[in-house]
């Protein structure tokens, strides 16, 4: 038997400890939890390639600025967004004497101080049907949009997604984007990821080096899958990355290779041809839905779906 001094204590302590348990459970009940982003299923971003390949057959065989293939594309994106639940508008600009168009996307959830944006250019060019350059990168933030909807997430940030016209003529779509938002709109832009070319079909493994954060969020993603990444150089300035990186907003993103050539020592990691184009059918009648590397859309897919669901949280 415990003295009545000692038992006084144990109780003193006993109490102590369920209290502060119990403190302890309601603070972990309040912390939430991160949620892991899905899995894309490839088939349905296959679905809106034979799509955006079926716009630009009725349409002259392009989806490029200024053709009513463009035009069209853009209706089959903003449909599906619509459809989800998105918040979407049409943002025009003139270039060469045709009106272009950029799609933008708000999901209406988050926070509306700190904005995660996801892009991609929509428009070919006027060879073909621009397939992989650009209908990989564009289906693929669309199906990823659609993950986000069918989830119902509730991100911490708010995420934006973008699709811009006449990219193949110099970043025109995304330049207007940027240079129309005031400043302060611009500063609530946390990171800008651009996704141009992610089903090549000789494909390669590129993550742009321009924020350590943004870069790190794939590279990590990546490693964990035991594929093998590269700085992206090539696209450097290319792509619609370049008017959000001269403003000052930090960027990253995938790219898959366009019409240099794979090295041997590339090849080695990342399996396929080496001496061979990434995209042989870059900027070209052949870039159609048989130019495009199932594995490789896959992966960079989500990747995409993993990058945003972590930033935005």
């Amino acid at each position: 038997m415990l003295r009545r001094s000692t038992l006084a204590t144990a109780l003193c302590t006993a109490l102590a400890a369920a209290l502060l348990s119990g403190a302890t459970g309601a603070q972990a009940t309040s912390t939430p939890t991160r949620v892991a982003a899905p899995d894309i299923d490839v088939s349905a971003v296959k679905g809106h390639l034979s799509s955006l390949q079926s716009i630009a057959d009725r349409n002259g065989g392009n989806r490029a600025h200024g053709q009513p293939g463009y035009r069209a594309s853009v209706e089959y994106v903003k449909g599906k967004l619509d459809a989800a639940g998105f918040t979407t508008s049409l943002q025009e600009f003139n270039y060469n004497g045709s009106t272009g168009y950029n799609l933008i996307a708000d999901w209406p959830a988050g926070g509306s101080d700190q904005v995660v944006m996801a892009g991609a250019h929509l428009d070919s060019v006027r060879r073909g049907a621009g397939i992989n350059d650009n209908g990989s990168g564009s289906a693929g933030i669309l199906e990823v949009a659609l993950a986000v909807a069918k989830a119902d997430l509730k991100p911490t940030k708010h995420l934006r997604f973008a699709w811009w016209g006449a990219e193949e003529y110099g970043m025109v779509g995304s330049t207007h984007y940027v240079n129309a938002l005031g400043s302060g709109e611009l500063s609530k832009i946390d990171s800008y990821l651009n996704f141009d070319m992610i089903g090549s079909p000789n494909p390669g493994y590129f993550v742009y080096d321009d924020d350590p954060e943004v870069e790190r969020v794939f590279k990590d993603w990546y490693a964990a899958k035991g594929i093998a990444t590269e700085r992206e150089t090539e696209g450097d300035g290319r792509s619609d990355h370049a008017p959000f990186k001269d403003r000052g907003v930090p960027v990253g993103g995938l790219f898959s290779g366009a019409e240099t050539t794979k090295s041997p020592q590339q090849a080695a990691k990342w399996g396929g041809t080496p001496g061979a184009p990434f995209d042989p059918c870059y900027h070209s009648a052949c870039d159609t839905t048989r130019n495009v590397d199932d594995t490789a859309l896959d992966n960079n897919s989500d990747a995409i779906a993993h990058a945003l669901w972590e930033l935005s949280s």
